[in-house]
């Protein structure tokens, strides 16, 4: 089992740097930068200076999409940050939330996220890749392959992960039932391709918070509130979807996973223990150890923070949780 960090840039670069290096430091594979642009600082510089600022762990977006980043701008930015670091660098993509709200759009289709993906990968190649204005062709393409990691979460967007993906990030939250009909999905897309479940890496994505001082499931619920609200790859019981009804009422993009959103308070603390891992260092330990069993590859927790501590505190709990 691997472990990741995702870090959402919602504080200066100086601060983020740091986090970077704690986070290799206390040993985590990966690292995956947040990208939405108006609520977030600029994810492409967030992943130069980790780059610059760590020497082996390896970085993605957690996630990009086509639409604020043309398919020929992802392929760019990811050549050019290949020349940085070479073999650190993967692409995380979905369909477009919080960077596609805010900006009065809607997310990617289906048909047309799987083209945006070809025309990246041809991109990278150094082929030619033909628009609706013509042909198109990076200058500067990769010498070393760049994996491209999905980010899914309803039952379409898991099959077509299993038919493209070289990896895909599992955003369905951390219950049994839930993650085994995630990879059902998964599993039936990879068939379709003439592949194995075991030829994906799967990703699962958690909001986590670790404190033995405070109280920790308050800390992850506005996250768990984005999760909640996306689609699903499985039916929702009568409780879960009053609670769904709610957040969809008073979701605000412009507080996009930030812990003092008002839609926050929506989310039950029994709703937290399916979709987060959150509360002491050996409540989290517990927690970890159920998920190696489910078939995932690499767990990525989202730090959030415990009343009066700071996301360092929950690396470093979550650290000793997988000791």
């Amino acid at each position: 089992m691997k472990y990741g960090v995702g870090l959402f840039p919602t504080e200066p670069l100086p601060k983020m740097i740091r986090l970077a290096k704690l986070s290799e430091k206390l040993g985590f594979s990966h690292i995956w930068i947040g990208d939405s642009h108006l609520i977030w600082r600029e994810a492409y510089v967030n992943m130069a200076a980790a780059a610059l600022n760590t020497s082996k762990v390896k970085i993605g977006t957690g996630v990009t999409n086509p639409l604020t980043r043309h398919p020929s701008v992802v392929a760019s930015a990811y050549a050019t940050l290949e020349e940085l670091a070479p073999r650190r660098f993967i692409v995380g993509i979905g369909l477009g939330d919080s960077s596609v709200e805010t900006m009065g759009m809607k997310p990617a289709r289906l048909d047309f996220f799987e083209k945006t993906i070809k025309q990246m990968r041809a991109l990278l190649a150094g082929e030619e890749v033909e628009l609706e204005s013509g042909k198109i062709h990076l200058k500067h393409p990769c010498k070393n392959k760049i994996p491209i990691y999905v980010a899914a979460s309803g039952p379409k967007m898991l099959e077509l992960s299993g038919r493209i993906a070289d990896g895909i990030i599992v955003l369905v939250g951390v219950a049994d039932e839930y993650l085994r009909q995630a990879k059902e999905k998964i599993e039936a897309g990879a068939k379709a391709a003439g592949r194995k479940l075991s030829d994906i890496n799967l990703v699962l994505w958690v909001p986590c918070a670790v404190s033995d001082k405070a109280p920790a499931k308050d800390a992850v619920k506005a996250h768990v509130a984005r999760v909640v609200a996306h689609p699903l790859p499985y039916v929702l019981d009568p409780k879960e979807q009053k609670v769904l009804e709610e957040i969809r009422r008073t979701y605000d993009y412009y507080h996009h996973m930030d812990q003092e959103a008002n839609h926050a308070e929506v989310i039950p603390d029994w709703l937290v223990d399916k979709f987060a891992i959150a509360g002491t260092v050996s409540e989290c330990r517990a927690r970890v150890k159920e998920l190696k069993k489910s078939g995932i590859n690499q767990i990525a927790i989202i730090p959030y923070s415990a009343k009066g501590e700071d996301r360092e505190d929950t690396l470093r709990g979550f650290a000793k949780a997988i000791r």
